[in-house]
């Protein structure tokens, strides 16, 4: 497997403001093979970047002997594909229909797509969306965007976040198989499930819809936000998920997002990703 930093992890990155450039740089100095690149609706990369733009980046991340591991966005908590307004969902499905072209013009093959929430735990005043309806609507988001991505060739790969929906690996795979889609996957968080699962089990029973990995660690006996740590400083079984990884065959990128950024913290995460990845 090929260790990647998600830009985010960078300072200047959950804001959008860190050239890419320098994030590159960044990523290559620290040993790793890959870096996630995360667009919105402000900052360095936008629905907006040309394809012109995208050659550029590519030409740097070949430059820093780095590969682009994937797209990610958090677009989809401030704008969700299942909100009650049905101007916001539209205008969710139009953004994402033109990062997965932007995804494609990065070579790179999977975008990392939050699909909706019950509710968002970070948004408190937030629309709280009944969940058989948030199902439907986030059905209904991806069936339209799936065509998007079947002609270009990337994948939506729905991560499993906290946002009270998708709540088993049981449900997540039945969410993705009614698209009949090899363009629709999942984007799998292994600290994300530790609070109410086995990431281990996730891997299996998820198996060949896995497009990518993120990589964070979270100590159980917390069960907040602030449960979130340092990458072996939690309750992360990385020996069963590197062993349940290997069974499926993934032998993709595994991606450090460690949030927010933190003096010092990049380079304790790679060091971490080489230690767990034996890289």
């Amino acid at each position: 497997m090929k260790i990647s930093a998600s830009y985010w992890i960078f300072e200047g990155g959950l804001d959008g403001t860190l050239p890419i450039a320098d994030a590159m740089k960044q990523a290559a100095q620290l040993g790793f093979d890959g870096i996630e690149l995360c667009i919105a609706s402000q900052g360095v990369l936008t629905q907006k970047t040309t394809q012109a733009e995208c050659e550029t980046f590519c030409a740097e991340a070949q430059k820093n002997g780095l590969e682009i591991s994937g797209v990610a966005s958090g677009e989809s908590w401030g704008r969700s594909p299942t909100s009650n307004d049905p101007e916001v969902r539209q205008s969710i499905i139009d953004f994402t229909k033109k990062a997965l072209q932007i995804t494609k013009w990065l070579g790179t093959d999977a975008y990392l797509f939050v699909p909706g929430a019950v509710d968002v735990f970070f948004l408190p005043d937030g629309e709280v969306v009944p969940y058989d309806v948030c199902y439907q609507r986030a059905t209904d988001s991806i069936f339209q965007i799936a065509p998007t991505a079947e002609k270009l060739g990337v994948s939506i790969a729905v991560e499993n976040v906290w946002n009270k929906f998708l709540l088993s690996p049981l449900e997540m795979r039945s969410f993705i198989d009614q698209f009949h889609s090899r363009n629709v996957g999942a984007y799998f968080d292994v600290g994300n499930v530790l609070l109410t699962g086995y990431p281990e089990q996730w891997v299996r029973i998820l198996g060949s819809r896995i497009k990518r990995i993120h990589i964070k660690d979270f100590k159980r006996s917390i069960g907040t936000i602030d449960g979130f740590v340092d990458l072996l400083e939690g309750d992360v079984d990385f020996e069963a998920v590197k062993k349940a990884l290997a069974e499926i065959g993934y032998d993709g990128f595994v991606t450090a997002e460690m949030l927010p950024f933190v003096s010092g913290r990049p380079e304790k995460t790679a060091k971490a990703m080489k230690q767990i990845f034996n890289n």
